[in-house]
């Protein structure tokens, strides 16, 4: 059999106590087709008084009776006294130790205590049956309790199940110890009541005394309520249980009272009150039934996805609707903020049933002011001013936040340029692996890009970057680096270097040396001036990038376009470039 999983909430009292307690508040909530029964038995062998016996047993039992259709969900055990109290005891044999324990006092000499164990896999295997409790032994501390009619002990055990024929219920289980006499106020929140029949509360109580009747009264918002014959107005706390009908619960209660004629329709809050002028009480349990057919609206954050440098993130959720007995409706808003700024919205596509979810995904944009590292939350049934728009059987518990880190690409590193002569028209070959020797890399996880939209992209690479032709530009490199990727920027520099002059040539048309052939100059040096004189003195040749000089004579007075005799001539060569002077020199020409 399925437990449900509880929700805390703060039950709010306001209380005039005696020296110590714990606040009675929401300890688990049940909603669906749920009701509860309870059953215990005292220990005391006799109501407790200054002239009684003063007999407090080790053990007792009770009959616990489940129709067939009473499925057990949950079963929580208590167990009380005098004393600082006996944290472990038996139930049926098994050996049971307090989860939880509770206090309260009278004086420092009179001091109290409760206990509580969840015993649902005990009860739930044996169902309808006979429990006793067993060693709890509370007889070498009962001594200072006697004369003062203080002296107690005793057990009982709620029962939630669950039964098809019930309607849809909020059940709701709250614990805790506080005392009275004077008063103790409980206000009951975020109650919406749809349907008040059935509508019910019980208590689990220790040490009342069915012979004080002072001022022993239970209110619900202001109206007396009683459970005759068994609990009347005036004596509230008198050893019954109104389960069984039981009268000689001597110094306990297990009582149950039908309000439904003391909560409205539509009332969000209900205000319970116990007084006693006298008698000694000290409330352990309370529950309420109450119909309440609404939706309950949860929400997961299951992942997160980011890419590098990029300020938006997809948030991957689930919204719940668990501990519900309604359909959550569709398009019940969800909102998501960063430092209480609304960074995102979405809302939920269909109705989502009752112990059902959706997932869904949303892209958020973070803020530039926002740091790479932060939190964010998200709330459903937020409409995004932090407000809902459901009625809920919860409303404390519609978020969840994750913890978020954006994959920040590094600043540009930038490395040495690389340079190259120039091939002609402004181009060199390059091997750009060279730029990284300061880098420590895999080849597989580097690519080349002429643009930073293409490294980002990660389109149009360089396919050949160990023997990459280009003029003089800037080159961007994607190295990778998981989580993210650094960038690289390295220029690519192209420079016209000394041109290679030949000593001689030989114009013969045997294709070998036929031509005066400067390396490094034509299509490099591409405004330049070449000028050929012979040894008189006299201009034989003048050519550019577009006339080479191939042994024949264009200039002077012997410009006949024949070849020029063999012989030594001088060269002058403007190559038209702030970086050089004109070059000068002689070649030898031979045939």
């Amino acid at each position: 059999m399925n437990r449900f999983n509880y929700i805390s909430y703060l039950l709010l009292l306001c209380i005039t106590s005696t020296l110590s307690a714990q606040d009675v508040s929401l300890f688990q909530q049940f909603n669906g087709r749920y009701d509860y029964t309870a059953i215990g038995n005292t220990l005391n062998t006799i109501e407790n008084g200054p002239a009684n016996i003063c007999v407090i047993e080790t053990s007792s039992s009770a009959f616990l009776n489940l129709n067939p259709t009473q499925n057990v969900i949950a079963a929580y055990l208590y167990w009380a006294g005098s004393g600082s109290g006996d944290l472990n005891v038996t139930l049926n044999g098994i050996p049971v130790m307090a989860e939880r324990s509770f206090d309260d006092a009278l004086d420092s000499n009179r001091v109290f205590f409760a206990a509580f164990a969840d015993v649902t896999d005990i009860v739930a295997a044996s169902e309808s049956s006979t429990y006793t409790l067993a060693d709890l032994d509370l007889t070498d501390v009962i001594g200072p309790f006697c004369s003062s009619g203080t002296n107690f002990g005793g057990w009982a055990i709620t029962i939630i199940y669950q039964d098809d024929n019930l309607p849809l219920n909020q059940l709701n289980v709250y614990d805790g110890l506080q005392s009275v006499p004077s008063i103790l106020n409980i206000t009951l929140n975020n109650l919406n009541v749809l349907d008040n029949e059935d509508a019910k509360i019980g208590f689990i109580a220790w040490e009342g005394d069915s012979a004080l009747a002072i001022n022993e009264q239970l209110t619900i918002n202001g109206n007396v309520i009683s459970n005759l014959p068994l609990n009347p107005p005036n004596n509230a706390f008198n050893g019954t249980n109104s389960f069984t009908g039981a009268t000689d619960l001597y110094n306990m209660d297990i009582d149950v009272y039908n309000i439904q004629d003391n909560i409205n329709i539509g009332d969000t809050a209900a205000t319970i009150t116990l007084t006693s002028g006298q008698d000694f009480v000290m409330v352990n349990n309370i529950i309420t039934v109450l119909n309440s057919q609404l939706p309950d609206a949860t929400i997961i954050i299951d992942n997160y996805n980011t890419d590098c440098g990029d300020n938006r993130v997809e948030i991957v959720y689930t919204v719940n609707n668990f501990n519900s007995t309604a359909v959550l409706p569709s398009n019940t808003p969800i909102a998501f903020y960063i430092n209480n700024i609304l960074v995102g919205q979405s809302q939920t596509q269909n109705a989502i049933p009752i112990g059902s979810s959706e997932s869904g995904s949303v892209i958020v944009t973070i803020p530039d002011e926002i740091n790479s590292s932060f939190s964010i939350d998200a709330i459903v049934d937020d409409n995004g001013t932090m407000e809902g728009t459901v009625t809920e059987t919860n409303e404390e518990n519609n978020s969840d936040f994750a913890e978020i880190m954006l994959l920040v690409i590094p600043e540009i590193t930038v490395l040495p340029g690389l340079k190259d002569c120039n091939k002609g028209f402004g181009n060199a070959t390059f091997n750009l692996f060279d730029s990284l020797e300061s880098v420590t890399y895999n080849e597989d996880d580097i690519a080349f890009y002429l643009s930073l939209n293409n490294l980002e992209n990660e389109t149009n690479s360089i396919l050949n970057p160990s023997n990459y032709s280009s003029s003089a530009t800037i080159i961007y490199a994607r190295l990778e680096r998981p989580p993210c990727y650094e960038i690289l920027e390295f220029q690519l520099n192209v420079e016209n270097c000394p041109p290679n002059i030949p000593e001689g040539f030989s114009p013969n048309n045997d294709s070998i040396n036929d031509w005066f052939n400067i390396g490094g100059l034509y299509n490099i040096f591409t405004e330049h001036k070449l000028q050929i004189y012979n040894r008189y003195g006299e201009i034989v040749f003048e050519g550019n990038n577009d006339k080479p000089w191939l042994g024949l004579i264009n200039k002077g007075i012997n410009a006949s376009g024949n070849l020029v005799p063999v012989g030594t001539y001088y060269y002058i060569l403007n190559l038209n470039d702030s970086n050089y002077k004109p070059i000068i020199g002689w070649v030898y020409v031979n045939y």
